[in-house]
């Protein structure tokens, strides 16, 4: 297989996390990663300030980094957040930037991105989660932002078949700080088996080095002890 090269790759949420781990794949894979974040990210990576739960503002931040650098090989949507509470108990404006972020500030990207990922055939990678697949309590605006993104990323991959590259993650769950600041019930427990950020940030890589026509149209990479899936 010849690896398609990497060019310019938007990574949203790329301060942490996953995001930061693929930001770092890319750079060291040749590719040259631009993080969209709210947070400035760690070393020397073009970064756009941007809070996506404003999704004009996403727009606008993908156009710049567009005219930039002469336009786009890829978009990876690595930002989410979540909130874990009864749905009668979180505030609606917490529940709703939730879906802001997750759901719509990932179209809005991909939204920018289109018309310069089918000049240069480049693709797209949306970071879903096994909660889009599989449902749980205490996680309604979570689980309705991934399942989105899930029917966003099948649809978007049907329109664009044949100008562009669509894969969907769905990740388990990983060692990053997307727990933090939770209460222990909602914290996975000492002892469980979670994935490195890198290790997923790698299987992201792969699918980004697929030649045009050739797509990986949906992964799935979790531990091998990951209690959400099978859904």
């Amino acid at each position: 297989m010849v690896n398609a090269e990497l060019g310019t790759v938007i990574v949203t949420g790329g301060s942490s996390g996953l995001g930061a781990a693929t930001a770092r794949a890319v750079a060291a894979g040749g590719g040259t990663p631009v993080v969209l974040d709210r947070g400035e990210p760690t070393g020397d990576v073009d970064f756009e300030q941007v809070d996506l739960a404003d999704a004009r503002a996403a727009e606008a931040a993908v156009e710049r980094v567009a005219e930039r650098h002469g336009g786009l090989g890829a978009v990876v949507t690595a930002a989410a957040m979540d909130e874990p509470a009864p749905f009668g108990a979180i505030e609606a404006e917490r529940w709703e930037r939730i879906v802001l972020v997750n759901l719509l500030g990932t179209a809005a990207v991909v939204r920018a991105a289109l018309p310069h990922l089918e000049r240069s055939q480049g693709k797209v990678v949306t970071v879903g989660s096994t909660l889009g697949l599989s449902a749980v309590g205490d996680a309604t605006a979570y689980c309705a932002s991934k399942f989105g993104v899930v029917g966003f990323t099948r649809s978007l991959a049907v329109e664009t078949a044949g100008r562009i590259g669509v894969t969907l993650l769905i990740p388990g769950g990983m060692h990053t700080a997307f727990f933090d600041g939770r209460s222990e019930q909602y914290k996975p427990p000492a002892d469980a088996k979670l994935n490195r950020p890198e290790d997923v940030a790698e299987t992201i890589l792969f699918a980004l080095r697929q030649p045009p026509g050739c797509e990986l149209r949906e992964l799935v990479v979790c531990p091998s002890q990951e209690s959400s899936w099978p859904p």
